[in-house]
């Protein structure tokens, strides 16, 4: 059975994570607004490469997906439309991204979705051994061995980082 820490909150990603037998760590922290990965890697005191974004993005047909990416790299839409063999790729407003998700912006995790959406990571994130990625609520992240994203999302692995 998969070891889990449990002194942060209860949330859809935990239980989510519990449900398909991963092992993660709990890292609650103090939640600054607009601070993103920078924050949270100092909160931690880990690598900023470490922290994953969650970013929930949508293609020209309004259809969502989320991309699964590095906290200190940016995402290239037209490179991600194009691997994605979308025509366009771009974010989505909060108050969608919220509705597809059932997360608030900054609380955002792809685990335990809303709503079942594409993934889509970059693959270099397999590179690392332990990766940080929020755990559904705003000041908390769980530590994750990145093949086990890989293992329970599935996603399609892009390199769109830069």
């Amino acid at each position: 059975m998969a070891r889990h820490e449990s002194n942060g909150p209860e949330t859809p990603a935990t239980r989510f994570l519990r449900t398909h037998g991963v092992a993660y760590s709990s890292h609650p922290y103090a939640y600054e607004e607009h601070g993103g990965t920078r924050v949270s890697s100092r909160e931690l005191n880990v690598a900023e490469h470490a922290v994953i974004k969650t970013l929930v993005m949508e293609d020209e047909k309004a259809a969502p997906l989320i991309v699964l990416m590095h906290g200190d790299l940016k995402v290239s839409t037209k490179e991600l439309a194009r691997q994605a063999a979308r025509k366009h790729i771009e974010p989505c407003k909060p108050e969608t991204a919220n509705r597809h998700t059932g997360y608030l912006i900054g609380g955002t995790s792809p685990f335990g979705t809303r709503r079942k959406m594409p993934v889509f990571m970059e693959k270099t994130i397999l590179d690392l051994p332990l990766v940080y990625i929020n755990g559904g609520r705003r000041g908390f992240l769980v530590g994750v061995h990145p093949h086990d994203i890989l293992r329970i999302l599935q996603p399609t692995l892009v390199l769109v980082g830069h």
